[in-house]
């Protein structure tokens, strides 16, 4: 198995920019399952093929899939490497969050009295001094 590095944070916002579109993800979801050519793709959608082709540059671009010619065909495919990479960035955002979410569970959970502290008895005998 090869290491995985990070990805950059370039990567990041292309693969995000990538993914933040309906339509991209269903054409990454199509490559997924099998590689299509561009013009298969582009039948599949209620858009014109340079807008699908538009789509498809911007996942390429993002290295989300993979292009290659076939005679005067453009195949594509999903690349799941990058798609591995981009799970994984995300795997360490869910562990920060749930980390986060525990602690303040914990936080949440505990007596009233292990909450309170030396500064709420100090303002409480300054209220009395001053009545």
């Amino acid at each position: 198995m090869v290491a995985q590095r990070e990805l950059s944070e370039a990567e990041v916002d292309r693969v995000f920019h990538a993914l933040a579109t309906s339509t991209r993800r269903d054409i990454l979801r199509r490559t997924i399952e099998r590689e299509q050519s561009v013009s298969t793709l582009a039948s599949e959608y209620e858009m014109s093929f340079a807008a699908v082709q538009k789509h498809v540059a911007v996942l390429e671009a993002a290295n989300l899939i993979v292009k290659r010619a076939e005679g005067r065909e453009r195949l594509v495919r999903a690349n799941p490497e990058m798609i591995a990479r981009a799970r994984a960035l995300l795997a360490r955002y869910e562990e920060l969050w749930r980390s986060r979410i525990a602690r303040l569970d914990e936080l949440l959970a505990e007596t009233p009295a292990s909450r309170t502290d030396t500064t709420d008895t100090t303002d409480d005998s300054r209220t009395e001094e001053g009545d």
